[in-house]
């Protein structure tokens, strides 16, 4: 099955399942790169630009079904997608649904972090020791400087070492992609073992996405950003069926 999966795809898989076993093997000797290499806020003090593109390699060590379940939908509709398009629309793709993604997380997060950094200035912190602080985790120095910024300082500080890690975004558009290309095509369930179409099945996946977005956001799964993915892969397939209706059904 390996020989068959198509290059990119194929590379895309290797490049997720080592950076998934370097992070377990620096993290049994005390060495969690996922603050590194995990995206941040755009504006966080803990935001480097690589975080944009190493991000879509990074999944939870703690989490071995979230890779799984990603790697075998890259798999599934990755290479089959490969297969239709050629390697180079392939993987400007898939690039673009998981930049999709990170700039939507960002939307919510980036206007929260602002939000607090001006609260926390008007109450007399200054931002660049207080930054320095806790990028060191040196929290005991920091000084509260009143009951009502401890709030303000905490939401600061879970905003700012909030991290986005794996390729779900880039997934959701390889999904949202397929969908639209090959609306229906039946899939099967594995539980129950029924077919459905897969407009309907990826469809109310996407909607269920767009729910947890608004309804579900304290359950640590970056739903936001599923559905940018999603949302970038329509329209890059919208504008390509305008252009060129080969390969498009």
């Amino acid at each position: 099955m390996f020989r068959n999966i198509p290059p990119v795809t194929k590379n895309l898989l290797l490049l997720n399942i080592m950076f998934f076993v370097v992070s377990i093997v620096l993290a049994q000797n005390g060495n969690d790169i996922s603050r590194m290499l995990g995206a941040h806020y755009f504006n966080s003090f803990l935001f480097q630009p690589f975080q944009i593109v190493t991000h879509m390699f990074m999944h939870s060590i703690t989490d071995f079904f979230h890779i799984l379940f990603n790697m075998i939908l890259l798999i599934m509709f990755g290479g089959h997608l490969e297969r239709v398009w050629g390697s180079k629309r392939y993987f400007i793709f898939y690039i673009a649904c998981g930049l999709g993604a990170i700039v939507l997380y960002n939307s919510i997060g980036m206007f929260q972090i602002y939000e607090l950094k001006n609260a926390l200035i008007a109450d007399g912190y200054d931002l660049r020791i207080l930054n320095n602080q806790l990028s060191a985790e040196n929290f005991e120095s920091i000084q509260i400087h009143s009951e009502a910024s401890q709030e303000l300082l905490q939401n600061y500080i879970n905003l700012s070492f909030s991290t986005l890690v794996g390729a779900s975004g880039a997934i959701f558009g390889l999904l949202a992609g397929f969908a639209m290309l090959f609306p229906n095509t039946e899939l099967m369930l594995l539980f129950p073992p029924i077919p459905i179409k897969a407009k309907y099945l990826i469809g109310g996946y996407l909607a269920f996405e767009v729910y947890s977005s608004i309804y579900r956001s304290g359950d640590q799964i970056a739903h936001l950003a599923h559905v940018g993915g999603a949302v970038v892969g329509i329209i890059i397939i919208l504008i390509w069926r305008k252009r060129d209706r080969t390969n498009f059904y």
